[in-house]
């Protein structure tokens, strides 16, 4: 498929919504003035000065914008000759990236008139981001969660509550993240005239994909200039985690112009099996889930399939739209990592650097010391999209503290 990155952002996504023929708003009839009316809302603010300006005052002073580039010398000098980088969102205020098109989507609230956000979380970084947001905007605030990413993510559940939002848990399927998704949307179909649907991923009916995304470029833009300031070259390769996508396609889109390899990571959890893992691009097909179109892991009957990760920010069964865009025109690439790989790299980094990754964050970090191996030479820059504080109960109970590398030395 040709495209001109050069001018990728003025044509995607089209007017309904669609990059090629992924994405699109597969809505309830009573949801569609609601949708029309945000999409009306963000593409005025989004040319406004007044709302540029307030969301960069908001960025700097509240969030600590810009995060830094940071390079891992000695995880680098471990593996070998290529040099591995991190963009440390894990510094954003919150812990991770997620805070990025939180505060955005609240400073929209406020514009249309809201009074209430609510959202689905995973590993509960998207809630906490969210319930931050409502306390900065003045605005009510429920999140939906899953009860086993309740019971693996205590402290980032612990965190919304004091922030003082309402943690609705989900006890219906598999009781994850895709269950989450259903339960807010329920509650958005019933409530959506003095509530706005903040979701927590570059996924969704249009135009979430295409807000999530706008919002989350700072990682990127800022990531690009900083790397050629530090060396005076661009990345051979940048790589994230995606799950929904929001950090990836955050850190991908600036690169698209340039000679750069991108390289997404998925979670193969388990291992290949049906319900073993959550990668969605390397497995699934293309459906119809949640109000949009995209590729999706399927189960016999056609309907989404159950997943699996490590990484609760993960376990969710499509992906993004314009990820899927992404691949079929041949300018990003996907793999996988698997649980065992994420938790190495975990420990890995906390050993080597002083930095405790996000397990979602860590599946892009496997990758990234994997291919370092590989290439012998040359960089990489990894979207550290979030801090491992709220996996550490889950990593302790399951992987113990470590014990392996307590021998690390130089």
């Amino acid at each position: 498929m040709d495209v001109d990155f050069r001018t990728y952002l003025k044509n995607y996504p089209s007017r309904d919504g669609r990059f090629g023929r992924f994405g699109g708003a597969y809505l309830p009839e009573q949801l569609v003035p609601a949708m029309k009316e945000i999409t009306e809302a963000y593409m005025t603010i989004c040319h406004s000065s007044q709302f540029i300006n307030e969301l960069r005052r908001i960025r700097r002073e509240f969030q600590g914008r810009p995060t830094p580039v940071y390079h891992c010398e000695r995880l680098s000098r471990m593996i070998g000759n290529c040099q591995i980088y991190l963009k440390r969102e894990d510094l954003n205020h919150t812990g991770a990236h997620k805070l990025n098109h939180c505060m955005g989507e609240g400073l929209l609230a406020k514009f249309m008139g809201k009074k209430r956000i609510i959202a689905e979380t995973g590993a509960g970084q998207h809630g906490v981001a969210l319930a931050t947001a409502a306390a900065f905007f003045g605005l009510k605030c429920s999140i939906y969660m899953g009860e086993v990413d309740i019971a693996k993510q205590q402290p980032n559940v612990a965190r919304m509550k004091v922030l003082g939002a309402e943690v609705v848990p989900v006890k219906e399927g598999l009781r994850t993240l895709k269950e989450a998704v259903d339960a807010a949307f329920r509650d958005y179909l019933e409530n959506y005239k003095d509530t706005i649907y903040c979701i927590g991923s570059a996924l969704g009916p249009h135009p979430f994909p295409m807000m999530v995304r706008d919002f989350q470029m700072v990682v990127g833009a800022e990531a690009r200039e900083q790397f050629q300031e530090m060396t005076g070259f661009l990345p051979d390769v940048v790589t994230a985690s995606v799950g929904g996508g929001s950090n990836s396609i955050g850190m991908f889109l600036p690169f698209l112009n340039d000679p750069v390899e991108i390289v997404g990571i998925e979670p193969l959890g388990r291992g290949t099996k049906l319900g073993d893992h959550a990668a969605s691009m390397t497995y699934g097909s293309e459906g119809v889930m949640h109000g949009f179109n995209s590729i999706m892991l399927k189960d016999e009957q056609g309907g989404p399939a159950p997943v699996y990760s490590v990484a609760s920010g993960l376990d969710y069964p499509s992906v993004g739209p314009e990820h899927a865009f992404l691949r079929e025109c041949g300018r990003v690439n996907y793999d996988v990592a698997s649980d065992e790989e994420a938790v190495d790299a975990f420990f890995k980094l906390s050993r080597y650097e002083g930095i405790i990754p996000a397990l979602e964050s860590s599946h892009a970090l496997a990758y990234a010391m994997r291919r370092a191996r590989q290439m012998g030479t040359g960089s990489i820059l990894v979207n550290l999209s979030g801090r491992g504080d709220k996996d550490l109960d889950f990593v302790i109970q399951n992987y113990g503290y470590g014990e392996k590398y307590k021998d690390f030395r130089f």
